[in-house]
């Protein structure tokens, strides 16, 4: 049996072991263990599971990860969610659709200082569900829209996602973070724009609302969100601190605000701690289990076989990006977003680095990085799983999951046409970087 033969195998394997419910790390361990088992023998496994893990966990730029979670972790626990959602809902709750719309500020707001779509999704359906409820909003607009601006919790930087990618590709972290500032934002208006079409189509499905009194406190807590994005963001970039420095000002700031609201105590504390913990250990299995695979893919030399047959190929640079893109789609899916990432760079991302998309490779690496993370975030809330529909749906369990799936596809569309435009110009994703 060749190596490329292993290495498919392999993928079988894996998604075989994923779709009989093993945790997606347990199976990407698994899987890898025993393709570098076949290729190299039990003995250079072994030697290889001695030192793997602490070469791999020992990277400080990983640090950042357990203090991005827990700086989320601080916010949801100071209620923040609710403040942004109040901010956004006394600017467009007024307005045809504008609850719906307050729900996805609040989501790309929230997501600022979060970097999880499913935790975005979870908390602000929590507090935006019930509005729209009040005001008699159809299932498919209330869910719909909440599984969409989940999403944004993981483009809006910082993200963990972004980091991994970052470490992957030997890329800045602060510019990473830059570059998806402006997508992110597109994608905002872009939901946004939708849920506009989609009442002026069906005025029912989402009436407008009276003018919301804004409280003192909610607004000056959303101020105090967007100046520790700008804080954080803005010194990781400008090099003031290194990311993991950021992440430990941004999530001292938020466990600031935590106790001074009132809302956490030395309990809460405790709970932070340990969600964020458990999140962490989630997070590092995933890092492992990729690891291993990528090892063994590796040994079978499928990433090189498939980088030689794309540049034999003839395929244009676009038509290579687009079949990724869309495999990208297909396997976001069922995969989560981390997962997937650290599962494909590793083959997709040389081959990339070999085109020429008339810019340097740093650049390349930089706008592929957004597009990627961009479609599989699309695959979060993509028939027939969607991990964001079934948290918004486990929410509102009596609004049927066909509801909820005919409430996203107006986002979806928004989606291709956004991919689409950063596709056709670069320029939406690297403008900013340059200018700073």
């Amino acid at each position: 049996m060749s190596g490329v033969e292993v290495g498919i195998g392999l993928f079988i394997l894996m998604l075989s072991l994923i779709a009989l419910r093993v945790p997606v790390g347990l199976g990407m361990l698994i899987a890898g263990m025993i393709g570098y088992a076949t290729l190299n023998g039990w003995y250079p496994l072994i030697n290889y599971l001695k030192t793997a893990p602490y070469y791999r966990f020992s990277t400080y730029e990983l640090s950042v990860i357990p203090l991005f979670l827990l700086m989320g972790q601080f916010a949801t626990k100071a209620g923040l969610s609710r403040a942004l959602f109040e901010t956004a809902n006394h600017f467009l709750g007024h307005m045809r659709g504008g609850v719906a719309m307050a729900a996805v500020g609040g989501c790309a707001a929230f997501g600022a200082i979060c970097g999880s779509s499913l935790a975005t999704a979870a908390t602000m359906g929590q507090v935006a569900l019930p509005e729209m409820r009040r005001y008699h909003y159809s299932g498919a607009l209330a869910t719909g829209s909440l599984a969409a601006g989940g999403t944004l919790g993981i483009l809006i930087p910082p993200s963990v996602v972004l980091v991994i990618y970052a470490i992957l590709t030997e890329q800045s972290i602060g510019t990473m973070f830059v570059a998806a500032v402006v997508p992110g934002v597109l994608a905002a208006l872009g939901y946004m724009l939708a849920i506009a079409i989609y009442v002026r189509r069906h005025p029912e499905a989402g009436p407008a609302a009276p003018r919301q009194n804004l409280s003192t406190a909610s607004l000056l807590n959303a101020l105090a969100v967007g100046a520790i994005f700008v804080l954080v963001i803005g010194g990781i970039y400008t090099g003031r601190f290194t990311p993991t420095e950021g992440a430990a000002v941004g999530a001292f700031l938020t466990a600031v605000m935590a106790f001074t609201a009132g809302r956490m105590r030395a309990k809460g504390l405790v709970e932070c701690l340990l969600g964020a913990a458990q999140q962490s250990a989630m997070i590092f299995l995933i890092l492992f289990g990729a690891e291993v695979f990528n090892a063994a893919l590796a040994l079978s030399r499928m990433p090189q076989e498939a980088a030689a047959a794309v540049a034999a190929s003839g395929w244009s640079p676009l038509m290579v990006l687009a079949v990724m893109l869309l495999l990208y789609l297909v396997f976001g899916c069922v995969m989560d977003s981390l997962s997937m990432i650290l599962l494909t760079i590793p083959i997709f991302f040389p081959v990339i680095s070999t085109l020429d998309f008339g810019m340097g490779p740093e650049e390349t690496a930089i706008w592929f990085g957004v597009l990627a993370l961009i479609v599989v975030e699309v695959g979060l809330i993509t028939p027939p799983v969607g991990l964001n529909v079934f948290i918004i749906n486990g929410l509102a369990p009596d609004i049927p999951i066909t509801e909820t799936y005919r409430g996203v596809l107006p986002f979806l569309a928004s989606d291709i046409v956004r991919v689409v435009l950063l596709v056709a110009f670069p320029a939406i994703t690297l403008t900013l970087p340059k200018l700073l």
